[in-house]
């Protein structure tokens, strides 16, 4: 049965119809998200989203948090994105619009994770992560196919996102607003304009100054993710995320075995589709 499907970002979100006969995906839109607008209106938007979906009678929807992801609430705060939805029941909002009974929300990390070990390279492996590297940073740990997210094997809630390195949060040092600003450091000059990708761009083209930052950002990455790797005995890490993309330059900082997607448009959405099938 296929299953239709909303990616959410911060600033656009995806809809499509995910086939398991082979993890065929079928994008129908991808558009433009005003996540900072109104609740009424991001509701507005993803229902418009999901409306150009065929035969809509159920409904998952990848989503990053802080989200309750049973409850269907969110919880961001200055974050720039979704600030309204602070306590605002989002699901019931979704359900009620779009006159759906079965609607599910999954971590848009742990669908990424699930998504590779259902159709990606870390496909099968007993135990994995899920590493994604944009605006912020976020991360699975699976075993048998399954995220973990307690014990003393993984980070809180499996998120590394909320440890510490140098005795400030992780994300200061390594995601797309970290590395801009440790480039930025480095040449003494803000150039509002660019984005982690020229950065790369710069390294590739003999910018030492450009791929010291983003080596220093992903040693940073490596050396906290290690432990947990280490003590979950991860045999095989996936990077995905919208920084991946300079994953040539910076490879070798990993001391674990990792590779980077091959797919960074459709791992979250058969993730999220693959979760959904398993639900009762």
């Amino acid at each position: 049965m296929d299953v239709p499907v909303l990616e959410v970002g911060g600033s656009h979100v995806t809809a499509a119809v995910v086939s398991p006969d082979g993890w065929r995906v079928e994008v129908v839109e991808r558009i433009d998200l005003a996540s900072q607008q109104a609740a009424e209106q991001v509701v507005g938007q993803l229902a418009d989203a999901a409306r150009k979906l065929p035969g809509l009678q159920g409904l998952a929807i990848a989503i990053p948090g802080p989200f309750d992801y049973e409850a269907g609430i969110g919880w961001y705060q200055g974050q720039t994105k979704f600030d309204a939805l602070y306590g605002f029941e989002l699901g019931a909002a979704l359900r009620a619009e779009l006159g759906l009974e079965r609607l599910e929300f999954v971590n848009d990390a742990e669908a990424f994770a699930v998504g590779e070990w259902t159709a990606g390279p870390t496909r099968g492996a007993e135990r994995c992560a899920g590493v994604t590297v944009g605006t912020g940073i976020g991360t699975a740990f699976l075993a048998d196919g399954y995220v973990v997210r307690t014990g003393g094997t993984v980070p809180p809630g499996g998120e590394l996102y909320r440890t510490q390195y140098d005795g400030r949060p992780l994300e200061d040092s390594i995601s797309g607003r970290a590395l801009l600003r440790a480039y930025f450091d480095r040449t003494g000059v803000d150039e509002p304009g660019i984005g982690v990708k020229q950065i790369a761009d710069r390294a590739r083209a003999g910018d030492g100054t450009a791929l010291d930052s983003l080596r220093a950002g992903f040693t940073v990455l490596a050396e906290a993710l290690t432990p947990w790797i280490d003590r979950f005995a991860v045999t095989r890490t996936v990077l995905g995320g919208s920084i991946s993309g300079a994953f040539d330059l910076v490879h070798d900082v990993f001391p674990f075995e990792v590779v980077a997607t091959r797919d960074t448009e459709h791992a979250a959405l058969i993730g999220a589709a693959a979760h959904s099938l398993r639900t009762p």
